[in-house]
């Protein structure tokens, strides 16, 4: 499978983007991410992204989860807000509040996983959908137009019902081949992360590095792409984006301190600075 081209993303082809804000500006002009996940054990995969959002600019963030997590993590971080729920019923409100939904982190598989994913993909609201969102989607099969697919090569493999090492010895033609099945926009994760959508050309991240191969990056991934779309960017650049934000923000931790250690949310200040700069 060849292309012409490969776009290798460049923080200069976004600044449109990045811009500072007018002086009369509200946070209802940012929009509003909702996160959903978080099943027992796993609270802080919604708080990593939920904060990844508001660290690259997203007006409002809430977090819809297991109600036993709801508590513990608006005191850690007041900002976002966040709501117990057990049922559809009960997320539906805050589906229609939302500008943009990330669905996946920290979510689990049990029946409660499965319904709320089942209803969320009936939705109309674009979707970020990451971890096992995207496990479930591989057995419940949905095409959707309007949803961010960001699977790493295993989750990749799942979804394509091949293995993680097919994948990975051709990524781009898996990633064209997610993108076809799956529809929307694919970001498919690893060293060298390809973006893919139907109209546009593949684009490749060259930035990044062996440090951020630890648990929650793809957590501040699937937020800071969100954090884009809920500020009107359109869903394969914010997807572009966000990937590169992400890269640099690694590699500026890794510089301060070292790749070995380096955590998830080491990055969070450096995406405010890269966001602003």
């Amino acid at each position: 499978m060849a292309y012409k081209r490969i776009e290798e993303l460049q923080l200069s082809q976004y600044v449109e983007f990045l811009a500072p804000r007018h002086i009369d500006s509200h946070k209802n002009m940012f929009g509003h991410v909702l996160v959903i996940g978080g099943d027992y054990g796993f609270s802080g995969a919604v708080r990593m992204a939920a904060e990844a959002a508001l660290r690259v600019g997203a007006g409002l963030v809430s977090v819809a989860t297991r109600p036993e997590h709801a508590l513990t993590l608006n005191s850690v971080r007041p900002e976002i807000m966040c709501h117990g729920i057990q049922s559809y019923k009960e997320l539906k409100p805050l589906l229609e509040k939302s500008t943009v939904v990330v669905i996946g982190p920290g979510l689990g598989q049990s029946p409660w996983a499965k319904n709320i994913v089942k209803s969320v993909f009936k939705s109309d609201k674009p979707l970020v959908v990451d971890a096992d969102a995207l496990n479930i989607l591989a057995t419940h099969p949905e095409k959707y137009f309007q949803w961010i697919l960001t699977p790493h090569p295993g989750e990749a493999a799942r979804l394509l019902n091949m293995t993680s090492e097919k994948v990975q010895g051709n990524r781009l033609a898996a990633a064209k081949l997610l993108q076809k099945k799956w529809g929307g926009v694919v970001v498919l994760k690893g060293a060298g992360t390809l973006i893919m959508a139907s109209d546009a050309i593949p684009a490749i991240c060259t930035v990044g590095n062996p440090g951020m191969a630890t648990a929650g990056m793809g957590d501040i991934l699937s937020g800071v792409i969100a954090g884009l779309v809920a500020q009107h960017i359109p869903l394969v650049r914010a997807a572009k984006l966000g990937v590169l934000l992400h890269a640099l923000a690694g590699d500026s931790a890794a510089a301060a301190g070292g790749e070995r250690g380096m955590v998830a949310t080491d990055l969070l200040p450096y995406l405010r600075f890269f966001v602003n700069s």
